[in-house]
């Protein structure tokens, strides 16, 4: 927010300097980030006042001009400006001045006449953007004054950065409420009077959403002067924050918006069919905006609408269709005040942030409307001239926000601020903010005005003593902490280590939103509904994630479309579930491969990653935890992997995580040109890790026996091994599948599996009988169990 130093010194004056002025504001928690000047230097440049126009006697084109610039003096000032008149006030640049586009003004001769100096445009003295014709001031500027006094533009535009709770402070008058507060100074409110109503005319306001539009003033102003123009104070006014002059009665409503903190809005009256609604849009309305675009309304859109059609975006942005022209001579005045959620949702989905909207968004005082609407109409009575009618106002008392009041408890205070506050202090600082406070034993009972919405708790009231009391008033005390170190279970793996082992396999960590686009979510995770935001930073970002895998495949097609050839990336994050209506969080950690398996080299050939160069990843990140020997990995199916390259991980028969090739068709959707691999494991599975466990070599030496077995294709070889080991008992210390054969010999649907099996008793040696009986039973246990047979 911009606002003028001098305009916030008009209501309340501390006696501070300019730099001060501005640190008291930020330590208070009204951050100052910037101070601009308001105007460049103008030297030479004073006020003057048109005597005469005359044509040029050498071309139609060009006029002279004399101009009386004080004391008696006369200048003769050849003008092209179309709206040269006599009698007019404008700015003069004398010879000498220097303006801020770079002219110098000297005597000179045009097409044979004499010019000393310039008349100027606001757009020449860098007072405007653009201009049309000469700086036209008004009567109260004396010839001969310099323009930089006439303006006051001695000033600065203080630029603040407020914190969304602090709504209030969106106007002089709330900013001048604070700082009295904060300095002691005394408030200076402009009298505000009653505006005597001058006809009967009256225009029906209906309600149909309170619960979204909680009060709605209205006022008909009737014969205004569609010639009348905005005066200069209120011009600058509002340029100094930033906004532009458009038209007499909209100056009137930015001006108290910037003013009092109220958005308004004015519609002329001939425009409007019936009665005013404030209602939620319908299917396929649309409306036309004031800046010029056509808008298709979305379902449930806040409107000020008549009988007809809609008017505007309630609290966003008017309608071009009821705006105000140079036509208009009877107005429609709005003040009111709108549920912050609704006008918020609407401005992000419509993508449509406006002055109004963002304060609406923060919350108005609720008891501001009436009050805005007579500083309003009395300003436009002397701008513009006109009737005023009677208030019209509706107010729905059930849905309008009323501040509770909060208990503070003056040791509470001690312990969160470490400072103890006597009661008069304590009561001072929260009259000064406008709070009502009643004391009853050891706490207080403080019920905050209107305006603070902010403030419902024990803390927020903590916040506020400590602010006028002075952060840096608030000694540095250092908490008493004991040393004691925290138990941690020899079993945990810590994060560290996991992301250390994966970074050793060339892997790099990435970290991506939680928020994602619902697209990209039913895209790769369609089985599970997500969680969705009431009120979501982008469309992109309205879900929380189910998985993280959305997050590393958004990665890779960035780095795709940026040349990089391969990649291994890994996160380790919460994804989010919604189960039978409850929410829960789970810490993941997933990881992606993509492109060639290794980085270019002379050594061997390239290939494509598989499935078995990023399983090789995941066992190692198992073996990590100890889980090496004792994970399974499982055929298994996901509707975003790949059919016959999916693998359930699984401890003990529990599932713990999923890997496999990503699903060509998802691929080809998502635009990427390269096989892509994903794994993702449930954090706490690794977490907790298996304490090796002492065994003494045995001194007697081992036998080992290869076995080649005939199965069925579709049995897995974690099948054929766990049956093997069930079956040979304790005395089997190692099993290695060697070798899979299929071709020439082997029967069709048939597969031929080799394995080595290791022997070995930790108290005698073994003999042959005791060999034979151990692959008896392993040869009966798979022909029994899985219909195997030794291969001849």
């Amino acid at each position: 927010m911009k606002l003028s130093e001098k305009w916030l010194r008009e209501w309340v004056s501390p006696k501070l300097d300019r730099k001060a002025l501005a640190e008291r504001l930020t330590m208070a928690g009204l951050e100052v980030s910037a101070m601009d000047p308001v105007a460049p230097k103008l030297y030479k440049v004073i006020v003057g006042k048109i005597e005469t126009v005359t044509p040029h006697p050498s071309t139609g084109k060009l006029r002279l001009c004399r101009v009386a610039i004080g004391k008696r003096k006369i200048l003769e000032i050849v003008c092209g400006a179309a709206n040269a008149a006599a009698g007019m006030l404008v700015p003069v640049a004398l010879e000498g001045a220097a303006l801020p586009n770079g002219i110098r003004i000297k005597r000179t001769e045009i097409r044979e006449v004499a010019s000393s100096g310039m008349l100027c445009s606001a757009q020449e003295l860098g007072l405007a953007e653009s201009s049309d014709g000469l700086m036209a001031l008004d009567s109260r500027a004396k010839p001969g004054t310099t323009l930089a006094e006439y303006l006051s533009l001695d000033d600065v535009a203080l630029e603040l950065e407020l914190t969304p709770n602090r709504g209030d402070c969106l106007s002089v008058a709330g900013l001048a409420r604070e700082l009295a507060a904060i300095t002691g100074a005394k408030l200076k409110s402009p009298a505000r009077k009653k505006v005597k109503p001058r006809h009967r005319q009256r225009l029906p306001v209906k309600l149909d959403t309170p619960r979204d539009c909680w009060h709605y003033v209205g006022r008909i102003v009737t014969g205004i002067n569609p010639l009348a123009v905005t005066p200069m104070w209120i011009q600058e006014k509002l340029r100094r924050s930033g906004v532009r002059c458009i038209h007499p009665v909209v100056d009137v409503t930015n001006y108290v918006m910037l003013e009092l903190g109220q958005p308004m809005h004015a519609f002329d009256l001939a425009k409007i069919s019936g009665s005013i609604h404030v209602r939620l849009s319908g299917k396929n309305e649309s409306l036309s905006l004031l800046d010029g675009t056509r808008l298709a309304l979305k379902l449930g859109n806040l409107l000020i609408a008549d009988d007809k059609r809609p008017l505007a975006l309630a609290g966003i942005m008017g309608g071009m269709d009821s705006a105000v022209d140079d036509t208009t001579k009877n107005v429609f005045l709005e003040s009111a005040c709108f549920r912050p959620s609704t006008i918020s949702s609407g401005s992000r989905e419509l993508g449509l942030q406006t002055e109004s909207s963002y304060r609406f968004e923060r919350g108005v005082d609720p008891a501001l409307q009436v009050p805005a609407m007579e500083r309003a109409t009395a300003l436009l009575l002397d701008v513009a001239g006109g009737q005023p009618g009677p208030l019209i106002e509706q107010k729905d008392k059930r849905h309008l926000p009323r501040n509770a009041s909060v208990s503070l408890r003056q040791d509470r205070i001690h312990r969160l601020l470490g400072i103890r506050l006597s009661t008069k202090a304590v009561e001072n600082i929260l009259s000064r903010l406008g709070m009502k406070v009643k004391k009853t034993g050891k706490r207080w009972t403080v019920t905050p005005p209107s305006y603070r919405s902010d403030i419902s708790r024990e803390v927020d009231l903590i916040e506020e003593i400590a602010r006028l009391h002075g952060y840096d008033k608030i000694p540095v005390s250092r908490p008493h902490l004991e040393m004691v170190a925290a138990p941690v279970p020899e079993s945990d793996v810590g994060e560290p280590r996991l992301r250390a082992g994966l970074i050793d396999r060339n892997y790099q960590e990435i970290v991506t939103y939680s928020f994602i686009d619902p697209k990209i979510q039913a895209l790769v995770d369609p089985q599970t509904s997500p969680a969705r935001l009431a009120n979501p930073i982008s469309a992109e970002m309205a879900v929380m994630r189910t998985s993280l895998w959305p997050g590393l495949l958004q990665t890779i097609l960035y780095n795709q479309n940026r040349q990089q050839p391969r990649a291994r990336l890994f996160e380790i994050g919460h994804i989010f579930l919604t189960t039978a209506g409850e929410f829960s969080e789970q810490a993941m950690l997933a990881g992606t491969g993509y492109g060639d398996a290794l980085p270019e080299q002379w050594g061997v050939p390239r290939r494509e990653v598989d499935f078995h160069d990023i399983k090789a990843d995941v066992e190692a990140v198992l073996a990590l935890a100890g889980l090496g020997m004792a994970a399974q990995f499982l055929p298994g199916q996901h509707p975003v992997l790949h059919p016959g390259q999916t693998a359930v991980i699984r401890f003990e028969g529990t599932r713990v995580g999923m890997m496999g090739v990503l699903h060509p068709e998802i691929q080809s959707k998502l635009g990427l040109d390269r096989p892509v691999v994903l794994f993702e494991i449930k954090l706490a599975a690794l977490r907790v890790g298996k304490i090796p466990n002492f065994h003494e070599f045995s001194r007697f030496p081992a036998i080992r026996r290869d076995l080649a077995i005939l199965v069925m294709d579709s049995t897995p070889a974690q099948a054929v091994m766990d049956c093997v080991r069930q079956a040979a008992g304790g005395l089997l210390v190692n099993l290695e599948l060697f070798d899979e054969y299929r071709g020439k010999g082997i029967d069709s649907g048939r597969k031929s599996l080799a394995l080595g099996l290791t022997l070995q008793n930790s108290s005698r040696t073994l003999n042959e009988d005791d060999v034979e009986r151990v692959m008896t039973q392993v040869i009966s246990a798979l022909q029994f169990g899985l219909g195997g047979q030794p291969r001849q």
